[in-house]
């Protein structure tokens, strides 16, 4: 289930998310024509290492990019560190998606911190997994499963469009889809697929995205839906009546603010009495032929406005025949 894109719009421009998204291109342009040598050890030198990270192992001063006692800055410059094509555009075409609503419900340095924060929580929960492994962690998977979790509790029932087993397309909710991405994480690490994948990192990175989304967000910006009827599936036809108890609706939540335009409008034609709900001329016949039937004579007093008939014909030669025109 790939997703393409989302039907949620944002409020703002989220300025962070595509810097984030610029610079780890950046930094995998930068690599990816480095001999297999030297991306190994780029690896080793900026990847999270979690014996180093948790004090069981060093490297050598002149090897480290870091001052010595700064080893744990390792977990922010793999963040933005990628093994492959595949590995970049499946993180980024997410972060794409799902990263600027994220942004809009907080704001961009608070969003920052916060993907920042998931992204130390994946590498440490990944580290406690084995606190002796020499095998560095690389890649924003941790981060943005933080991004993941926090759109999980704010937007469930968004929309989303996906590709299914590359040959269906069709919307689905977010909570279906993100939930289904978490689901395919706990099973493949449950049955020891991909042993080269921090799968545990993914965990670790969607659980505290939504730990801490409730801290990050801005405080008129609700969790979850509130449980109206709003149906999560079907289309939605504009002014059409609702069915359901007494006081439901099934509009959904991206199309409350049209309706509720509509509705004012419709409100201001009743108050000032036009459209549907004009005045009515005492003489005028309400029916639908009414207007096909011959006008009153104006009252007297009442102002009228100039009528539109046949202009009258003037003759050039009076003296000439009559009948001839």
């Amino acid at each position: 289930m790939l997703p393409i894109k989302d039907n949620n719009p944002t409020t703002i421009t989220p300025w962070v998310t595509y810097a984030i998204i610029a610079i780890n291109v950046v930094v995998f342009l930068a690599t990816v024509t480095l001999d297999p040598r030297a991306m190994v050890l780029m690896n080793l030198q900026y990847g999270a290492i979690p014996a180093v990270l948790f004090g069981h192992a060093e490297l050598p001063p002149d090897f480290s990019p870091f001052p010595a006692g700064f080893a744990f800055l390792s977990i922010f410059s793999s963040m933005f560190m990628h093994g492959g094509w595949m590995h970049l555009g499946g993180n980024m075409l997410y972060l794409w998606i799902f990263g600027n609503n994220v942004e809009d419900s907080m704001g961009h340095f608070r969003f920052l911190v916060f993907y920042l924060a998931c992204g130390v929580a994946a590498a440490l929960g990944h580290g406690l997994l084995d606190t002796q492994s020499e095998i560095p962690m690389i890649g924003a998977s941790g981060a943005l499963a933080g991004v993941l979790g926090a759109y999980f509790l704010l937007y469930p029932k968004a929309r989303v469009l996906v590709w299914f087993f590359w040959v269906f397309i069709f919307y689905v909710p977010a909570v279906v889809v993100l939930g289904f991405w978490f689901v395919s994480q706990v099973i493949n690490f449950g049955s020891g697929a991909g042993g080269n994948i921090a799968w545990v990192a993914h965990i670790a990175g969607f659980i505290a995205g939504l730990a801490l989304i409730p801290l990050f967000k801005h405080r008129n910006v609700p969790l979850w839906h509130d449980g109206s009827a709003a149906p999560a599936f079907g289309i939605y036809r504009p002014g059409r009546k609702t069915r359901g108890p007494a006081g439901s609706s099934n509009i959904p939540p991206w199309a409350a603010a049209y309706e509720a335009e509509r509705a004012a409008k419709r409100a201001n034609m009743r108050r000032d009495q036009r459209g549907p709900w004009g005045k009515e001329d005492e003489e005028r016949d309400p029916s639908p032929w009414g207007r096909y039937q011959v006008k009153p004579e104006p009252k007297p007093g009442k102002k009228t406005k100039p009528s539109v008939g046949v202009p009258k014909v003037v003759r050039l030669h009076p003296d000439r025949d009559k009948d001839d025109t």
